[in-house]
C-alpha cells in the first residue's frame, strides 16, 4: 500500500511555519517530531490516538510529547493522497481555538491553490 504524501504548507511569501517552528524547538523534539511525520507518511487517514488525534473541520493534530513538554502539529488532508502539515505549536492545555483556526484557514487557501502552497522537504 503507498503512503501518504506529507507536504508542509508555505504562505505566499514563501515562509514555510513548520519549518520556522522547528528552528525554536530542541534538536531532540525535531527528531521525536519527524518520526511522527514519518508514522503519518505510513499510516496517512489510519493513524489514531495516541499518535494523532481530530481536533474540529477537518484538522487534525500529531501529538509529540518529551520531557513533559507536549508539541502538537496541526495538519488536514488534501483527498485520500496528502497530509498538509499547517504549523507546529508547544501547548500548555488544549489546542488554542486561534491555532485550529489558522489551520482551517490555510487548508482554504491550500485546496484554492494548491501549488502554491506546497512545500516538500527535499528526499
Amino acid at each position: 500500500m503507498p503512503g501518504t504524501r506529507v507536504i508542509f504548507y508555505r504562505e505566499d511569501n514563501g515562509n514555510v511555519p513548520l519549518l520556522q517552528w522547528f528552528d525554536a524547538i530542541s534538536n531532540k523534539a525535531q527528531d521525536k517530531c519527524r518520526l511522527k511525520l514519518e508514522r503519518l507518511r505510513e499510516l496517512g487517514h489510519e493513524l489514531r490516538r495516541p499518535e494523532a488525534d481530530y481536533l474540529r473541520d477537518g484538522v487534525y493534530e500529531l501529538r509529540v510529547s518529551l520531557q513533559g513538554r507536549q508539541y502538537r502539529m496541526l495538519y488536514f488532508f488534501h483527498g485520500n493522497i496528502a497530509a498538509i502539515v499547517s504549523h507546529g505549536i508547544v501547548k500548555e492545555a488544549q489546542v488554542p481555538p486561534k491555532d485550529i483556526d489558522l489551520a482551517i484557514k490555510r487548508k482554504q487557501q491550500f485546496e484554492q491553490s494548491p501549488r502554491r502552497h506546497t512545500y516538500e522537504e527535499p528526499a
